[in-house]
């Protein structure tokens, strides 16, 4: 029963493949001996695979042996035989296929079969073959005509077979007739060459054999056109269109790598690029050379076929015998294809690409594509295409020169001749932020971006010492000592690494050796600490004071020799003198013209000089920031010598001349009240100096020395470090907003100061009144005493008629002249008295003008405590506790108090508006009454 089903499903399969052939439906077909002829070729094709049926293994292990002693035998490692076993045990443990014995059996009987019974045929043969059988049998169903020599046919017998199943349409087979014997005669007689019987038929239909496809094909492969053929442009090909499809197919994979060749080679024969693509260029010609050797041996291998068939000594199996076809041309060329395919696929890609952007394109393949071939090809052309960019790091890691001649490394120089950038900062900074720059684009994926980073840092800082520092000895022993040649073929990467990471700290802590200790940055960051930030308590006291009387005159009358005295006579008095000489000599005293009515405390500076290579860290922008905390720390020096100089004068004439009985009857409430805003304005100040230098100044070195000590650090770590210590002094300082703003913490600083030393001008003028009211007093008194001891009366009518001003009364008109002139332009509204002389006057003038400004004095400190209490930073905040540590202020919002008043000012004048429309309506209307 078994055996019946397995024929029954033998015969289906027949069946079924044979009606795939038919040109027509054989259930359509009328004519008995078109059926005949129809079921003698499936009689025969039953025959035949029923005949081969006895040849199976008797035992289920027979094939496996057999493939594998053929293994064995065929070649001279075990490896195949080994991988065949593993891969028949995985075959034996899938479900799907039941006859798996059987299956390995025909492949390897297969295998084996070198003279089959009909003969090996080509491609082309056996298309020819099928084409005649379809053409016999559409004109037997076309024509319909009944031939004599049916009647000559042997009636149907005993031993035809039963009829098949599942198959109604096909009637029980007959033998074949006659017609049909010349076909079958050509299909079973051994190929008396089959180019001779394949030719006649292929001339016929003017198309072109097999062997003449073979014969033109080392010459298509090469990119060269032929009768088949013909290349139409670099991406088109044109082939014969009467040729059958599977040979069509054949060559149309066949085309691939013809025209992939031709487009590649002339990517090989441009001339365009920098180094990088001039290496693509070469890897994928020794790439295709390696082609053009396939191409050789494919030739060979073709002419030693046509060869023997033209012989006669293959004349039984044709072309296939042989070892040649089209198919085995195909697979022959398969793994050469796919190279010329990632060729063309790099080529493509390529083509606005540069440098390092091509080695990572190449890279990509190699690290991202799972296939082992795809990732072999890619290293094997990455070991040629990076080898330009290996010496360009070479150089730029060993010697610190850029030898990049097509710009094609991630390392750029930045042209000379380029407009300057407007930040002065890079500006001055050009030698060692702006002569070279990294291009992010042009790193390559073999190199990460940190580690580009550390390359970037090695070569510029080994030319920085070269040409900047002046050490280029040493950098010619490191280059001798440490240079290797670099590739990625024999250079892993944890090797580059490690020799990255050794030259990394040997340059780094070279430079900063020499920028310490030859160049002395850290004993120039001192001295700027020192003597611009006012750290050098004892020099900059001795300055501001024998610069006083100086500076209180006009700009313009200040001398440049006269400054430099004051200098050195400040540095030779204080522990100045015991500085390095080569700081001293740095150390400069000008003018800065500013306005034309400007004083010497408004435009004296300081000023220290920095040489290369220490302008890289103390640039132009730094210097800049530096005087300008410096001038507004001079500010406040100033203003705390005046106040300090006003306070010992009062407090030495409180216990003289202030103590007088005259002047306290007189002056003491205005004195109570002068002694008290002096003592908040020398309190406002010594707690703003404590804050800008201890909690400002110190803490932000402290932060700087910890970076610079640091084992690691590297130039730029310098650089940042030193800007940030910069800014950390501006922001933190009250510097940072700028003078046009009104509410600006500078503007805020710069009023209070302005009428700190106005006020102090009024204590001056309120004690020279005091004193001379004490003289005039003594005068007075010394008067009276003379006219009694000469027996006449002490004090006469005239006395008190008298109004004559003391020399000291002069004096102090004079001064208030001066201060007329002064304040002229200040926002401060200042009431003097008429120059009278008169004393009443005078003091109420002044009592007034101290009034305005003890008033605003407090407005402002009220707002700027204000401000201070809604900053972000701590530090400020704690300032505005500090200096309100009582509470005696009371915080304002001056901003919100002007909003209020333009406000009611508003109103006002709204409310003025209607009244005056309401008294022009009610004048009018009297107007029509008295009409």
């Amino acid at each position: 029963m078994g055996d019946q089903h397995r024929m029954s499903r033998i015969d289906t399969a027949l069946a079924q493949l044979f009606d795939s052939f038919l040109p027509v439906d054989p259930s359509t077909i009328n004519d008995k001996q078109t059926l005949r002829w129809l079921d003698g070729l499936i009689q025969d094709a039953t025959e035949t695979v029923h005949a081969g049926q006895d040849d199976a293994p008797p035992d289920v292990n027979t094939a496996q042996d057999l493939i594998k002693r053929k293994l064995l035998r065929e070649n001279a490692s075990p490896e195949k035989a080994a991988r065949f076993s593993n891969l028949y045990s995985r075959l034996l443990s899938m479900p799907v296929l039941n006859q798996k014995w059987r299956i390995l059996y025909l492949l390897h009987s297969l295998s084996e079969e070198e003279k089959p019974h009909n003969g090996l045929r080509s491609p082309l043969a056996l298309v020819d073959q099928q084409r005649l059988v379809k053409e016999k049998v559409q004109q037997q169903y076309d024509g319909h005509t009944d031939s004599e020599q049916s009647d000559q046919r042997s009636p149907r017998g005993s031993m035809e077979p039963k009829a098949l199943p599942q198959s109604p349409r096909r009637l029980p087979p007959k033998p074949l007739s006659k017609d049909l014997e010349p076909i079958r005669a050509e299909r079973d007689r051994p190929a008396e060459g089959t180019r001779q019987a394949s030719e006649p038929a292929a001339n016929a239909l003017n198309q072109p054999t097999e062997l003449d496809l073979l014969r033109d094909l080392p010459f298509n492969m090469q990119g060269l056109s032929s009768g088949s053929y013909q290349f139409v442009s670099a991406r088109a090909v044109k082939l014969p269109t009467n040729l059958p499809i599977p040979i069509l197919s054949l060559l149309n994979t066949l085309a691939e790598p013809c025209l992939l060749y031709k487009t590649l080679s002339n990517f090989v024969n441009s001339q365009d690029g920098g180094l990088v693509n001039q290496s693509l260029r070469a890897a994928i010609g020794g790439e295709l050379r390696s082609y053009l050797g396939l191409v050789a041996t494919l030739e060979g291998e073709i002419r030693r076929a046509l060869t023997a068939i033209e012989k006669g000594e293959d004349n039984k199996n044709g072309v296939r015998a042989a070892g040649v076809t089209l198919k085995r041309c195909v697979i022959w060329t398969r793994d050469a294809t796919m190279g010329l395919r990632l060729m063309a696929l790099i080529v493509e890609d390529s083509q606005q690409k540069r440098g390092g952007q091509i080695i990572t394109l190449i890279h990509s393949l190699l690290s991202s594509h799972g296939d082992p071939f795809v990732a072999g090809f890619a290293e094997r052309l990455l070991v040629h295409v990076a080898r330009p960019f290996y010496d360009m790091l070479r150089h730029w890691i060993y010697d610190g020169e850029l030898v990049d001649p097509y710009h094609e490394f991630f390392v750029a120089e930045n042209d000379p001749n380029s407009k300057a950038d407007i930040d002065p900062r890079r500006v001055a900074t050009s030698i060692w932020e702006d002569k070279y720059k990294l291009q992010a684009d042009l790193v390559p994926s073999i190199i990460s971006p940190d580690f580009a980073k550390k390359i970037f840092l090695i070569g510029k800082s080994l030319n920085f010492i070269r040409h900047n520092c002046g050490d280029s000895d040493w950098v010619i022993q490191y280059s001798q000592t440490n240079s290797k040649s670099l590739d990625y073929a024999n250079t892993s990467h944890a090797n580059l690494s490690a020799s990255i990471d050794t030259a990394y700290q040997s340059t780094m802590s070279r430079l900063t050796y020499l920028m310490s200790h030859k160049f002395l940055l850290q004993t120039h960051l001192q001295a700027l600490k020192k003597y611009l930030l006012l750290s050098q308590g004892d020099f900059i006291d001795l300055l501001v004071e024998s610069l006083a009387p100086n500076l209180d005159r006009p700009a313009h009358s200040q001398y440049r020799h006269n400054l430099t005295s004051q200098l050195e006579h400040a540095v030779r008095h204080s522990n100045a003198q015991y500085d390095d000489p080569e700081v001293l000599r740095r150390l400069d005293a000008r003018m800065i013209e500013l306005n034309r009515n400007d004083t010497g405390w408004d435009c004296f500076t300081l000023e220290y000089k920095i040489s290369p290579p220490c302008d890289v860290v103390i640039t132009q922008w730094a210097n800049t920031q530096y005087l300008k905390i410096f001038n507004v720390m001079l500010r406040v020096k100033r203003v705390e010598y005046s106040l300090n100089s006003t306070w010992r004068k009062c407090m030495t004439g409180a216990r003289g001349v202030l103590a007088s009985s005259a002047v306290d009857e007189k002056l003491r409430s205005d004195w109570k009240n002068a002694r008290c805003l002096i003592a908040e304005m020398v309190h406002f100040v010594n707690q703003l100096q404590y804050y800008i230098l201890f909690e400002v100044i110190e803490s932000s070195w402290e932060t700087l020395q910890r970076t610079i000590h640091k084992p690691d650090a590297t130039l730029d770590d310098l650089i940042e470090a030193h800007t940030k210590y910069v800014n950390t002094i501006v922001q933190k300082g009250l510097l940072a907003s700028s003078a046009e703003r009104e509410d600006g913490f500078l503007v805020q600083l710069h009023n209070m100061l302005k009428c700190m030393l106005n006020y102090r001008e009024v204590v001056e003028s309120l004690y020279s009144f005091s004193v001379a009211e004490y003289t005039k007093r003594q005068q007075f008194t010394a008067r009276i005493e003379k006219r009694t001891a000469a027996g006449k009366w002490g004090i006469t009518e005239k006395d008190f008629n008298s109004r004559a001003s003391t020399p000291a009364i002069a004096q102090r008109e004079d001064r208030y002249s001066a201060m007329s002139d002064d304040n002229a332009n200040n926002d401060s509204p200042m009431l003097l008295p008429s120059n009278t002389g008169d004393d009443t006057t005078l003091l109420i003038g002044m009592r007034k003008r101290m009034a305005e400004l003890s008033n605003d004095y407090h407005v402002r400190i009220n707002a700027f405590l204000y401000d201070l209490a809604h900053q972000p930073d701590v530090d400020l905040r704690f300032l505005g506790v500090v200096m309100n540590f009582n509470e005696s202020y009371k915080p304002t919002n001056p901003r919100r108090q002007r909003r209020r008043e333009k406000a009611k000012e508003a109103d006002r004048k709204s409310h003025d508006m209607t009244g005056v429309s309401t008294a022009h309506a009610s004048a009018k209307g009297d107007s029509s009454k008295v009409e």
